[in-house]
């Protein structure tokens, strides 16, 4: 995927779900890995000639990995003439060592979210958008029915009252494999996660679930994203904040 496309569609989604308006500061939440890198280049990137003007910065959560290092990411983010922001956390002994968790994701997963918010309040932000492309919109789909019996995704713009802050998805229309693409023609400087459940969780079965009925099913994951945005779950309605 080149730069072009890539704020295409970016935009795109923005304008469909009125994603940004006049005087906005958004802090796009970076992991470090290739969907956050996207998407700090298409903000950055769409901030220089988006009709409507919005400040934009970076915040990274470290949840405690020494090996989490980010300097090429803070290099990155400079040359993007984007603020950067690390946020230095005790998540990783929370829920490994203290708690001992034996499903530690949605423990860390609530924390993270947590902190990157805090954090964005903290720097005078009113919108927070994270990188949740369109093979997020069919695995989350999915994993609603298999793992909690209703239909349910994420919606595009979400307000939290308790926080006071709005978050916003940019690139739910693009593919994975687009980004993957975009990150081997960008040369991305990803870095590796560090947590040892990386890899084995629900949704990486998905991951993998979603692929074998691709094969099997051709137009699979088209007919389940098509499922989300035909106006069955009333947050994926254009223009539409739910909480």
């Amino acid at each position: 995927m080149k730069m072009q496309r890539l704020y295409s569609l970016t935009r795109k989604a923005i304008d469909d779900f009125k994603m940004i308006e006049p005087g906005d500061k958004i802090a796009v939440g970076i992991s470090g890995g290739k969907d956050s890198l996207t998407l700090l280049y298409a903000m950055s990137g769409l901030r220089r000639f988006y009709p409507v003007p919005f400040e934009l910065i970076a915040i990274a959560v470290n949840i405690g990995y020494e090996e989490f290092d980010l300097t090429q990411i803070r290099k990155l983010s400079e040359e993007l003439n984007v603020k950067f922001h690390e946020v230095k956390t005790q998540i990783k002994d929370i829920v490994f060592d203290i708690r001992n968790e034996s499903n530690p994701c949605s423990l860390c997963s609530k924390m993270r979210k947590g902190a990157f918010n805090d954090a964005a309040k903290s720097f005078g932000c009113n919108k927070a958008a994270y990188a949740h492309h369109r093979d997020d919109v069919i695995e989350t789909a999915l994993m609603s029915l298999i793992y909690e019996g209703h239909f349910y995704c994420f919606a595009p713009v979400t307000y939290l009252d308790r926080m006071d802050i709005t978050l916003i998805r940019p690139m739910i229309y693009i593919d994975e494999a687009d980004v993957k693409g975009f990150q081997n023609l960008y040369k991305l400087p990803v870095i590796k996660n560090p947590c040892p459940a990386d890899g084995n969780t629900r949704r990486e079965y998905v991951k993998m679930l979603v692929k074998q009925l691709e094969h099997e099913n051709p137009g699979f994951r088209n007919n389940i994203f098509h499922a989300v945005t035909n106006g069955i779950l009333p947050s994926w309605v254009p223009g539409q904040i739910t909480e």
